[in-house]
């Protein structure tokens, strides 16, 4: 080979060989403290997005679409909570969030879900849970729901390809509306997760995956029947099959079969190829213990608990980071330190993606500061 000794050494040493580091951005994030959902809600929300700059030049003349957390069927509840005040995005947030965008000029926006493996509409999954789709669907011009569990109200699928070609796929299939918005909203809730760690605005997307193609009863068709029950953890979680024919498969079909290997990276990569450009954090009344009532590998169990904050950013890997700092997690923590004792950080690579920086000496808080509203999960 035509290769001098300065080349060699360096190829042997791994200097080229290493990929480039890819610029992670930073942004800033607001927190307000926000006790309850009642009529001091609006002005908080408000103030929080007026501290990361507003929300008009974001959204105005746009269509808006919100994926918001419905996570786990209505019959599921915590003890006797009502959902919103456990594992579900509060619909107060929800229909807030809605007024204020509407009055910053979002000329259309879309309540997006794709609620346990069933194609009905949102309207009556959420009326399960006795909610009135009414009030976020008048708080404000052209709101809309959609399930996003299957192709909808579309021809056909979206292609979103992740840049750097993916941790564990490098292309996702998912529901038009995901495709033809101007603006993607992510309203969570501040919550540990049984497989992740945490789940905030970023492990909130997992849900925008359709179970036509990447849920249980996928496979082997581009549009299977939806299961009626189960979730995503065959293809996802476990990987003991591939995704329906319409999606590749994954990019490297040996890699590890733990769901706390898999679930991190297909959150990174989907956070990657559907960038998130307001990241909303609910935690005025939530839960420790896990995601949903049903966990049981989370210290202390699921159980409810009321941080009393709001948090807001346009980075969602910025704005995960401070919220994982106020529940009393370090960030930049990785697989074998809390939370993370059973995954790989899902901040971190989406970091390594591109995304965003988890480091939080680079990202600026404004509004309450992250000592003020701190609210250790482990000790709740």
């Amino acid at each position: 080979m035509n290769i001098d000794r300065r080349h060699f050494i360096m190829t042997a040493a791994g200097v080229l060989a290493a990929q480039p580091a890819i610029a992670a951005p930073t942004s800033p994030v607001a927190i307000a403290r926000c006790k309850t959902y009642g009529a001091g809600l609006t002005p908080t929300m408000q103030r929080l997005f007026d501290g990361i700059g507003g929300l008009g030049k974001l959204v105005n003349g746009k269509t808006v679409a919100i994926k918001v957390n419905l996570t786990g069927a209505p019959s599921i509840r915590l003890k006797h909570e009502p959902h919103g005040l456990a594992h579900w995005t509060n619909p107060s947030v929800i229909g807030t969030t809605v007024k204020l965008l509407s009055d910053a000029g979002a000329k259309r926006i879309r309540i997006l879900e794709s609620p346990w493996s069933t194609d009905e509409p949102i309207e009556e999954y959420i009326l399960a849970a006795n909610w009135d789709p009414s009030h976020i669907l008048s708080a404000g011009n052209k709101v809309e729901f959609e399930n996003t569990n299957f192709l909808g109200n579309a021809k056909k699928y979206s292609r979103f390809d992740v840049p750097n070609g993916g941790h564990l796929f490098k292309t996702y299939y998912l529901n038009h509306s995901y495709e033809d918005c101007d603006v993607f909203v992510s309203i969570a809730k501040l919550k540990e997760h049984g497989t992740t760690g945490v789940t905030m605005s970023m492990k909130n997307c997992f849900g925008i995956t359709p179970c036509t193609i990447y849920g249980d009863g996928a496979g082997g068709k581009d549009e299977p029947t939806i299961a009626p029950r189960g979730g995503r953890g065959t293809v996802f979680h476990n990987g003991a099959k591939q995704p329906a024919k319409i999606a590749p498969t994954e990019n490297n079909p040996s890699s590890e079969r733990d769901g706390g290997y898999r679930v991190p990276r297909v959150v990174a990569d989907l956070v990657a190829a559907r960038p998130i450009h307001l990241a909303i954090i609910d935690g005025v009344e939530s839960m420790a213990g896990g995601e949903g009532p049903w966990v049981t590998n989370v210290p202390g169990g699921p159980r409810r608990n009321s941080p009393g904050v709001l948090i807001a950013g346009l980075n969602p890997v910025c704005t995960d980071a401070v919220g994982a700092a106020v529940m009393g997690f370090d960030p930049m923590a990785d697989r074998g330190t809390a939370p993370f004792e059973h995954a790989d950080n899902m901040m971190r690579l989406a970091e390594e993606l591109g995304v965003g920086t988890r480091d939080l000496r680079k990202i600026e808080v404004v509004g309450m500061q992250i000592s003020d509203a701190l609210y250790p999960y482990r000790k709740s």
